[in-house]
């Protein structure tokens, strides 16, 4: 029988970057504090990362074998410097205390994990990215320059790039009440890739006690 992994994934509202995983038989939690009664793939728990302590799963979660996290992008994605200044300094402080808390999170986990944020601020508030991609780069046909911060043994999937067709199809999506949700969602390509090259290595890991 099939080892049944844990997977946490933390600022994710969609549930599309563990799809491939729950369709795997994986058992996977989607943190975020608007999932109150999220259809997405994965269970979903409504809580406010920032507010939780220690090993916030520990009541809802056995140990996790992989973590994956997506802070919101809004106010550090390069795509709204023009806005930078106007704002001021705190969005920026408020959007980066996220960050650092799903960093902090994913480190404790000491398993393999990966934190995801469009070209823009953290690469000189926090650190380089370890990688960067393009959705055109796992199959869908857009492009949106997106880095990963990893460690713990993440693997990266090899790219297997398609013709960019559809453009910079997020940056021109006209404005509507969602768009910043659509805009924020995990390529389904790469999210299939990244199960891909790294479900097989954490069915070989020894179980931990």
């Amino acid at each position: 029988m099939k080892k049944q992994l844990h997977i946490l994934s933390l600022c994710d509202l969609s549930g599309e970057m563990v799809r491939p995983w729950v369709e795997a038989g994986h058992y996977c939690l989607c943190v975020d504090i608007q999932a109150a009664k999220s259809s997405a793939p994965g269970y979903h728990l409504q809580a406010d990362i920032l507010a939780c302590l220690g090993n916030m799963w520990d009541d809802y979660y056995t140990w996790p074998d992989i973590v994956f996290a997506a802070p919101p992008c809004t106010e550090l994605a390069v795509s709204g410097a023009r806005w930078w200044a106007r704002k001021g300094a705190r969005p920026c402080f408020d959007a980066m205390h996220l960050v650092y808390r799903c960093r902090d999170i994913c480190v404790a986990s000491t398993v393999p994990w990966a934190l995801e944020n469009p070209t823009g601020r953290l690469s000189t508030i926090w650190r380089k990215p370890n990688y960067s991609f393009d959705p055109c780069d796992y199959g869908d046909p857009y492009t949106k320059r997106t880095h990963l911060w990893t460690g713990r043994g993440f693997i990266m999937p090899e790219k297997h790039r398609v013709e960019p067709t559809q453009g910079s199809k997020m940056h021109l999506m006209p404005p509507s009440t969602n768009r910043a949700y659509l805009r924020s969602l995990t390529p389904a390509g790469f999210a299939r890739a990244v199960f891909e090259a790294n479900e097989p290595a954490l069915l070989k890991r020894a179980p931990r006690i």
